[in-house]
């Protein structure tokens, strides 16, 4: 039947593979491909770089060192690599996001142009961007809604797949010499502790979160000072494990934290599915009718900005999860809604500067949840949290770190406050500790401040 070429994207596992089973059916063997896209490693930030050569070596790993890694641009890349082998078709998970999409379709074109064929099969989530429409025929802009008739669509069970599953080229060693090979990328400099990187470090992960927390997730997902989230964020956005996976496991399981974290699951699709429908809406608010928000500028603003980034604001929550972010690459969900928060409502500040910042360094960056999740805070998008609800940094922080654990943790000036005292260090007797700022605002005032810019939008919507 010939050779494949199996282009591995956003998809580093050889279990739960369909593109294995397409490849295994149209070809007798198939060479493993990975791209490094300029395209994509450039604004990716060191931590995502980093780990995804962590990731792409486990993969390799996994299926004997046969793994071609190229350097450049797809559509250049991948029909001259089929070329190559000769292979008549190149087999990929489908790519909804707005790059990936245009990506597809000029890999295709070059395919296409020499007589071979860009076959898709399956994608990074359960249910496909696009599937789940209304009646009408028209996408979702809601959750709920979408998640009740997510959950009707259902989804396929797990692929039975291994890296046996196709035989595979012994590259770079059986590809032409004009190919050209490259080794994976040592990782960067990053100054973040990553989680351990591959398929392997995913599904243990994923089993120690059945094995405990899952129990609890309902009660203990929006505690940061407990270690109560599944920390899969990362493996997903690399496909490390599919949500297929998680999803299978999660039927056995019949209690209401296990239904909490499938709607988690279930945010990230609606998330994929909103991004897929309004590509604009990864740069642009969603909701139109913010354009005439008032935002601040000019040196002022930028001075705030630089202190939210730096973990300096004098708030303790918001500075404990922005100091996360430079250790960890990585925050909790509950602490990603309260910095966020800040920076649109006190700080009056666009929500896509502190989106960029935070791709620029969190390791599970993922574009339609990142993007999706800060024009949530921000009221902007789609099913937004009503603007008006301006997160109250010393609540959120009395509420979610009540012992003030998570404080202490991230932020050592205040190691010596004791108690949910620490949420407040301006009240301290003795006022502010040595070396921690004051706060660069008043937050009740901002509160005020952020409602009266509400009203030019208002207005704007007439």
């Amino acid at each position: 039947m010939g050779t494949a070429v199996v282009w591995l994207r956003r998809d580093l596992r050889v279990r739960d593979q369909p593109t294995f089973l397409a490849a295994a059916d149209a070809a007798d063997r198939s060479l493993a491909l990975f791209v490094l896209d300029p395209a994509l490693l450039g604004p990716s930030g060191a931590p995502r770089r980093t780990y995804l050569y962590r990731s792409i070596r486990a993969l390799d790993a996994a299926l004997g060192g046969r793994l071609l890694v190229v350097r450049g641009d797809p559509a250049k890349l991948v029909p001259r690599v089929a070329a190559a082998v000769e292979a008549t078709t190149v087999h990929v998970a489908a790519d909804f996001g707005p790059y990936g999409t245009r990506r597809d379709e000029a890999v295709g074109k070059g395919l296409a142009d020499a007589g071979r064929e860009l076959v898709r099969s399956g994608s990074p989530y359960a249910v496909a961007p696009g599937r789940v429409r209304k009646s009408g025929g028209e996408p979702y802009r809601v959750f709920t809604p979408f998640r009740r008739a997510w959950a009707e669509h259902g989804w396929r069970h797990p692929a039975q797949t291994d890296a046996g599953t196709v035989t595979w080229l012994a590259a770079p060693g059986d590809v032409p010499g004009d190919v050209p090979a490259v080794a994976i990328p040592d990782d960067e400099d990053v100054g973040a502790t990553l989680p351990e990187a591959g398929e392997d470090a995913a599904r243990a992960r994923w089993q120690e979160f059945l094995d405990g927390p899952v129990s609890r997730y309902g009660i203990d997902r929006n505690r940061p000072d407990l270690p109560g989230t599944s920390r899969m964020s990362v493996h997903l956005k690399y496909g490390e494990i599919h949500p297929r996976t998680l999803l299978a496991d999660l039927a056995a399981l019949r209690s209401e934290s296990a239904e909490a974290f499938r709607s988690q699951i279930a945010w990230r699709e609606f998330y994929a599915d909103v991004l897929f429908q309004r590509p604009d809406s990864a740069r642009r608010n969603y909701d139109r009718a913010f354009d005439a928000m008032p935002l601040a500028s000019g040196k002022r603003a930028q001075g705030r900005f630089d202190a939210w980034c730096a973990g300096r604001t004098g708030f303790p929550i918001v500075d404990a999860g922005m100091r996360q972010l430079s250790e960890q690459a990585w925050i909790h969900n509950r602490v990603r809604m309260i910095v966020a928060s800040f920076l649109v409502k006190d700080l009056h500040l666009p929500w896509w500067l502190g989106a960029r910042h935070f791709m620029r360094l969190l390791v599970d960056g993922d574009l339609a949840s990142n993007q999706h999740g800060w024009q949530w805070t921000a009221g902007t998008g789609t099913d937004a949290a009503p603007f008006f609800r301006v997160f109250n940094p010393v609540v959120q922080g009395e509420k979610f770190d009540p012992d003030g654990d998570y404080v202490r943790r991230f932020v050592p000036e205040l190691r010596g406050v004791a108690g949910k005292a620490v949420h407040q260090p301006w009240a301290l007797p003795d006022g502010v500790p040595d070396g921690y700022p004051a706060p660069i605002v008043d937050h009740q005032a901002e509160r005020q401040e952020a409602l009266a810019r509400y009203e030019r939008v208002k207005a704007a919507r007439g």
